[in-house]
């Protein structure tokens, strides 16, 4: 293959049968298990990246199925997302830890737009009457999260308009083969087509257990705020931003 065939023809690796596709990334029947605690702020203001700044140190813990996801297939994803506010005064997410059990969207996650994600077994379930979601990292439990199984119903539309309107920032590092820094993003982008057909509240609880490779338990549970069980008809993840270089 020539010099021009790989400039008109590379996506991403391997070259010839990329890890991912090139999309649209949408996703149908995406459900959603987030529980929404306070943690300490000092813990917190260490690991959000400048700009992005904290007013409440919450953090949502999620566990979401994505049984249906064009190009990614069928898998489930657990992590945290850091509420937090942007240069530009909003509220949003920033994406912290996240774990997956399929290669596809880790790759395409991380290398598109800079999701910080790693291999694991995260698994959203119904337990008799609790939503329940688990996270081990190998054989090691990491998380536990328990819910309510659609106790208290939700405004399902108004949950669809929040989520489309919150942006949701990422730091996304690449290094040169020399190992030295090659990219290093704050990337913003922002859920689109949006549509929950069902939202509800519960009883909530959480626990994080300590692992040296998965580290959520730095960021400790001192209070459960909320929760939400969340299941979308459509979700799509748009195109990334870039906010900040900070190599420049």
């Amino acid at each position: 293959m020539n010099i021009e065939e790989i400039r008109k023809n590379a996506f991403a690796m391997p070259y010839m049968s990329p890890a991912y596709s090139k999309g649209p990334y949408e996703f149908f029947g995406r459900e959603f298990l987030i529980i929404s605690y306070r943690t300490d702020p000092e813990l917190l203001r260490k690991v959000v990246p400048e700009p992005l700044t904290i007013k409440d140190p919450i953090v949502n813990f999620e566990f979401i199925r994505m049984p249906d996801s064009a190009g990614f297939g069928n898998y489930t994803e657990s992590g945290q997302i850091i509420s937090i506010i942007d240069q530009d005064g909003k509220a949003g997410g920033y994406s912290n830890y996240l774990y997956l059990d399929d290669e596809a969207p880790t790759a395409g996650g991380r290398e598109i737009w800079g999701f910080p994600k790693k291999l694991a077994k995260p698994v959203l379930e119904v337990d008799g009457d609790a939503l329940v979601g688990t996270l081990d990292y190998g054989k090691i439990r990491v998380a536990n999260g328990t819910m309510g199984y659609k106790y208290t119903p939700m405004d399902a539309d108004a949950e669809s308009k929040k989520m489309m309107a919150s942006p949701n920032y990422l730091l996304k590092i690449i290094p040169n083969p020399d190992g030295s820094a090659g990219i290093c993003q704050l990337v913003r982008y922002y859920a689109q087509n949006v549509r929950i057909a069902q939202a509800w509240t519960g009883p909530a609880q959480l626990e994080l257990f300590k692992h040296a490779l998965a580290p959520v338990a730095d960021l400790p549970v001192l209070e459960i705020v909320g929760a939400k069980h969340l299941v979308c008809d459509t979700y799509t993840i748009g195109a990334g931003e870039i906010v900040l270089d900070y190599l420049k």
